[in-house]
């Protein structure tokens, strides 16, 4: 009995690397990290229903088991403690700006949100009162589809042929967006990016982090948005105009980036602020964004009091 039991232990690790890190609520009422099984037909991990359990550390040491759980429900890739820092890229796709009458940068733009802005990859978007229709406001709700980096460890004043290097792995955000606070109360200087931005539950962000080794090349995926199933963005971040490698090397520049931190690299053409007649997001639109080998978020706008 003393000797079988290490074996029975060994035959539950897997020496392999991460490839879809999935956090969720299992079907036993824990949460757990996981390496995702996808169902056959689909690199989606939102539709994975089972995860192999990962030990340790996904940002640092850790083990891919044998163990499968099933998923309840997925959760964001990471709880929102562990993103030091949410940091927003404007202003990265030629035909965006082009569309919303803006200029070229000659470096990125860079804001940031909260991580209380941090949502699961299907969880309601909440609309609180002030960003709600009012007797003499109209609610201008947008959607960004975007690419987001995941770094997992620690990055300071590195060149760009170090910056993937530094990169866990790669997940689709939706960077929610209020165009009257950000720009028609922006005040002055306009635009007002955070008020307009940064609202509780106003990222939401998974299913996965499709892991580097996967995903070699950030340059050459599809990315999309879908508005109660019609689509409304569909572009490629080869159109880029800022790669994720000079992404990761400018914000180090004189910046620690910490492992656990979160970029989103920017939006295609496709918004609704650059529409002649646009439908703004209201009460109950199912908004879905999407990223090719890695997935889909998809969630519904809730009025709340």
């Amino acid at each position: 009995m003393f000797l079988s039991r290490p074996l029975v232990f060994a035959s539950l690790l897997l020496v392999v690397s991460g490839q879809r890190f999935v956090r969720f609520l299992s079907t036993d009422g824990k949460e757990y990290y996981g390496d995702a099984i996808l169902p056959h037909n689909t690199t989606d991990a939102a539709h994975s229903t089972t995860a192999n359990v990962i030990t340790g550390d996904i940002l640092g040491d850790f083990t891919i088991t044998k163990e499968v759980k099933k998923i309840e429900k997925l959760l964001a890739p990471l709880p929102s403690e562990r993103v030091r820092t949410v940091r927003m890229v404007g202003l990265n796709y030629v035909a965006h700006i082009n569309e919303t009458n803006a200029t070229i940068p000659g470096w990125p733009i860079l804001f940031y949100k909260p991580w209380t802005s941090l949502n699961t990859p299907s969880d309601p978007i909440p609309i609180s009162p002030g960003y709600q229709n009012q007797t003499d406001f109209v609610s201008t709700m947008d959607y960004e589809t975007e690419l987001v980096v995941v770094i997992k460890k620690k990055a300071f004043n590195i060149t760009d042929e170090e910056a993937l290097d530094h990169v866990l792995g790669y997940t689709v955000g939706h960077d929610v967006s209020h165009r009257g606070w950000q720009i028609d109360r922006g005040g002055l200087p306009q635009p007002q990016f955070s008020m307009g931005k940064g609202a509780d539950g106003w990222a939401p962000w998974g299913p996965a982090i499709v892991s580097t080794s996967i995903i070699p090349d950030p340059q050459v995926l599809n990315l999309w948005t879908k508005v109660n199933g019609v689509t409304m963005q569909n572009d490629t971040t080869a159109n880029m105009i800022f790669g994720v490698a000079h992404l990761v090397s400018f914000f180090s520049m004189g910046t620690t980036l910490l492992p656990g931190d979160v970029i989103f690299t920017g939006t295609p053409k496709g918004v609704n602020l650059g529409k002649v007649d646009p439908v703004w997001l209201t009460n109950g639109d199912v908004v879905e964004v999407g990223l090719e080998n890695v997935g889909t978020c998809t969630n519904q706008l809730k009025y709340v009091p």
